[in-house]
């Protein structure tokens, strides 16, 4: 799914609680700023990897953990958190009925 994709999903299903006020949109934009957060984590983590090599401040190449991936959990509950305050799933795909077989 896009981020467009997903947001309209998050502001449909809020539209079907009644729940249109500034406050709530709001939280759907912390939640797709958060999105677009894990997607560059993700990125830095495949680039990276968990731990990656450079040269401190004394010149002495060093091996250092990617904070990329200690920071990946702390976003990805940040998110499940807003969902779950506005009482929203994940987002809904557009298929229909016709396209799930089970």
């Amino acid at each position: 799914m896009t981020k467009t994709e997903i947001k309209e999903s998050l502001l449909e299903q809020l539209r079907l609680q009644n729940k249109t006020s500034d406050f709530y949109l709001d939280l759907v934009s912390d939640y797709m700023d958060y999105w677009s957060l894990k997607k560059k984590l993700i990125t830095d983590i495949r680039k990276k990897g968990i731990r990656y090599e450079t040269v401190n401040g004394n010149g002495i190449e060093v091996e250092k953990p990617n904070e990329s991936v200690t920071n990946l959990p702390k976003i990805t509950t940040a998110m499940l958190k807003i969902l779950n305050d506005l009482n929203l799933k994940e987002p809904l795909s557009n298929s229909s009925a016709e396209d799930d077989y089970l």
